[in-house]
């Protein structure tokens, strides 16, 4: 045996010794155990919440429309239409309105004629009435809006409705009226507002009212033509109460209460003008 070979099994290479005691070096120095990473949110998830509620607060702020409908009535003729949330809108004699149901609001326009509203409250979901450019908002009352092209007159039975017209805008309680006139919103007046609804009973009530309105309701009322030649006459205040049923009767006694005479053409049409002094 050469005399050398005891001498290398005596020295035994580091990484064999480490080797042979690798188990009872882990027990004496274990390893630092690393700290546990947050598991990451899912970005999906994350991105379809954000999603949602942005989607959420843009529609609540647009308050888009999800349902609507139009009613109207004949000549002459009322009608009821009774909504879904338990309001209530009465239509006078050839009438027309839009409604629309959105998410924050219920919308009614009134496009033609005149309407009696009774809204059922919706502390969280105002009542909004337009008739031209006139805007009236409730939550729960009943009022009146009657529509002669671009005026309008709104009454306000029980409650308080808020109106504006562009920029300006006014409170009215009950018993309190209110016109718009050249897209001008008027000064509110006292008023019976019990006589300015009684056209549902067949009662057309005038108070001081143009002429010029008074005509167009008793045009709703009947299909015969009625035409003013003088413009100056439409400004003339008329004043009583009549039955909607004989409006005959108080066309023949506007020439007995206002300077002007009332004629009819071959077709039934009938034709104002104002009365000259040797008719008087």
């Amino acid at each position: 045996m050469n005399q050398n070979e005891p001498q290398q099994n005596a020295f035994v290479p580091a990484d064999d010794a480490i080797a042979r005691h690798r188990d009872e070096l882990k027990k004496r120095f274990p390893l630092p155990v690393p700290a546990k990473k947050p598991k990451p949110r899912s970005l999906t998830t994350q991105s379809i919440l954000i999603a949602t509620l942005g989607l959420a607060g843009v529609l609540a702020w647009l308050d888009p429309s999800y349902k609507t409908e139009q009613f109207g009535s004949a000549i002459g003729e009322h009608q009821v239409i009774p909504l879904a949330d338990g309001s209530r809108i009465t239509l006078d004699a050839a009438s027309r309105i839009k409604v629309s149901w959105h998410l924050r609001s219920r919308r009614v326009e009134l496009q033609a004629g005149q309407a009696l509203f009774s809204v059922a409250p919706a502390l969280y979901r105002p009542f909004l009435t337009t008739a031209g450019s006139t805007q009236i908002k409730v939550v729960g009352t009943r009022y009146n809006v009657s529509r002669y092209q671009d005026d309008v007159r709104v009454t306000v039975e029980e409650g308080k409705v808020d109106v504006r017209v562009n920029d300006a805008g006014v409170r009215l309680g009950a018993g309190e009226q209110i016109a718009v006139h050249n897209g001008r919103l008027g000064k509110p007046t006292r008023v019976d507002a019990a006589a300015f609804v009684a056209w549902k009973e067949g009662r057309l009530v005038f108070e001081r009212t143009p002429l010029r309105e008074v005509l167009e309701v008793i045009q709703r009322y009947q299909r015969q033509p009625i035409v003013m030649d003088d413009s100056s006459l439409a400004e003339l205040p008329v004043s009583g109460a009549f039955d909607s049923a004989r409006l005959d009767v108080m066309l023949a006694l506007l020439p007995k209460i206002l300077p002007l005479e009332l004629n009819a053409d071959t077709d039934g049409t009938l034709h104002l003008t104002r009365r000259t002094r040797k008719n008087k």
